[in-house]
């Protein structure tokens, strides 16, 4: 008889409701950055698709620095007066780059055949202060622009400060409220159209979930949520809805990585639904096949690409 108590004691102690962790307030983690509060989301419902041939060729002339050549082909969607119709112009571009990459700085250039060069430089200042600057020049009137952002990261907070051309100010701030959530918020002034906004921001996030939203004074309302399934398999879904125009779009889309392929994908509320297969068929030589059907315009996008380097 003595043998049957020690299985009822222990019953009796698994039985004991848990005490929840204390919280220690002073040493939450750093939140991600402002911009990146729907990165999770946005991996699966804004894949890079693209429509026709594209071939991008990469060579590393050493650890840091390396070359790299595209060559795109296929349709240029210009504007049309019918919303329901879209006009597109057969395009052919050659784009040639340079990349420099070191720990503490990145420099990445791009020149295409149409005229537009882009810059990119991001340099850390120290261990808490990053610096990083945006340029494009075009032909276009009024398309070129430059954006410097300094970005300051503490402890358990981020502040960026932006500076960018047409007189264009802009400050964000987020932090860490418990482990798991974060609050924050934007301000922008455009001194050419003189206009301003302020914008507010909140992210949810577990080991199998993560929930973010932001509303703004231009009226726009996004609200994301990503669910893990499990390493390999996410599911997201996203709701923007303009306060001012009473428009609203939902989508639903979905990131399944595979031992040696990637596919990413998703459908809206319009009913475009879109896919991006990423196959890897050797070491440094990747496919890409991309779609994206849009019944209501009878529009219809198809494209491949090859990968090397």
């Amino acid at each position: 008889m003595a043998d049957l108590f020690p299985p009822l004691v222990t019953a009796q102690i698994d039985d004991k409701p848990k005490v929840d962790e204390k919280v220690d307030y002073s040493n939450l983690p750093c939140p991600v950055p402002y911009e990146e509060l729907h990165r999770e989301a946005y991996m699966s419902l804004k894949a890079d698709t693209f429509e026709g041939l594209r071939f991008d060729f990469t060579k590393g002339l050493n650890q840091k620095f390396g070359l790299c050549h595209s060559v795109m082909m296929g349709p240029t969607e210009v504007p049309s007066q019918s919303p329901d119709t879209t006009i597109k112009i057969p395009t052919a571009h050659y784009e040639f780059g340079a990349n420099y990459i070191d720990p503490k700085l990145m420099l990445i250039g791009r020149v295409m055949t149409d005229g537009r060069l882009s810059a990119r430089v991001k340099a850390d200042v120290t261990d808490k202060l990053m610096v990083k600057a945006n340029a494009q020049l075009t032909n276009e009137p009024h398309m070129s622009h430059a954006m410097f952002n300094f970005d300051y990261m503490g402890k358990d907070y981020r502040a960026q400060l932006q500076f960018g051309n047409s007189a264009l100010i802009g400050a964000t701030y987020i932090q860490s409220v418990t482990p798991r959530l974060s609050l924050g918020g934007e301000v922008f002034w455009a001194g050419v159209p003189r206009k301003s906004g302020i914008g507010y921001a909140a992210r949810y996030e577990t080991d199998k979930m993560v929930a973010s939203g932001q509303v703004a004074s231009t009226g726009v309302v996004v609200m994301n949520y990503v669910q893990k399934v499990s390493d390999k398999v996410s599911l997201a879904t996203d709701f923007v809805y303009n306060f001012f125009s009473r428009e609203a779009v939902a989508s639903v889309g979905y990131d399944y990585i595979l031992r040696q392929s990637r596919v990413r994908g998703k459908i809206d509320s319009n009913g475009v639904a879109s896919a991006l297969l990423e196959e890897r068929l050797s070491m440094g030589l990747n496919f890409l096949l991309s779609a994206e059907l849009d019944h209501k315009k009878k529009d219809y996008k198809f494209g491949f690409g090859l990968t090397v380097g």
